[in-house]
């Protein structure tokens, strides 16, 4: 497939799926899609790379997170002492952090909840399901063996390596939003 199709059918099917990520984290549509046409840029400067990206999904939502990261950098807010305050210690988000209004919470829920969609997507498929059935479908390891064929051991070994593995993804987002 040449560079051209490629892209264009990456943008396709992923235009839609990534947009809703980024205006999940970002407040207004105009921001969401410049930071997705930002996205779509480093597809095309990174086309080479596509083409040994096993999953290009995950690769685009991890570009997508960090445009959004870089997008809240270039927010910061003023220190008071530039508002006229003459306070300089204080900046106006350690004011108003007590008033912060509920839907940013929610948007950092998401946040966390994309990255463990993208985090299981990573997964080998046998870990994936185990993670899946057990956490979030409450099924026991037994009934998960009768499931699979699977011995209890072999289950529990799964998941621990999925749960490794989602842990390592949420403490690189927990490391990304505490430098916002």
């Amino acid at each position: 497939m040449e560079d051209k199709e490629l892209i264009s059918s990456t943008i396709k099917s992923e235009e839609k799926r990534l947009f809703h990520f980024i205006r999940k984290l970002v407040p207004q549509k105009e921001d969401a899609e410049d930071i997705l046409q930002d996205v779509f840029y480093q597809l095309i400067l990174g086309i080479s790379e596509i083409r040994q990206v096993e999953r290009v999904s995950a690769w685009l939502h991890s570009i997508a997170k960090n445009k959004v990261i870089d997008w809240y950098r270039k927010k910061r807010p003023l220190n008071f002492s530039k508002l006229g305050n003459g306070n300089s210690q204080d900046s106006f988000a350690d004011v108003l952090r007590d008033y912060a209004p509920l839907q940013h919470d929610e948007l950092w829920k998401e946040a966390v909840w994309d990255t463990i969609e993208l985090a299981l997507e990573e997964l080998p498929t046998e870990q994936r399901e185990v993670f899946i059935w057990h956490e979030l479908e409450d099924k026991s390891f037994k009934e998960i063996s009768t499931i699979t064929g699977e011995g209890t051991n072999t289950l529990l070994s799964r998941k621990r390596y999925a749960v490794l593995h989602l842990r390592k993804r949420l403490e690189q987002l927990y490391n990304e939003l505490k430098e916002i």
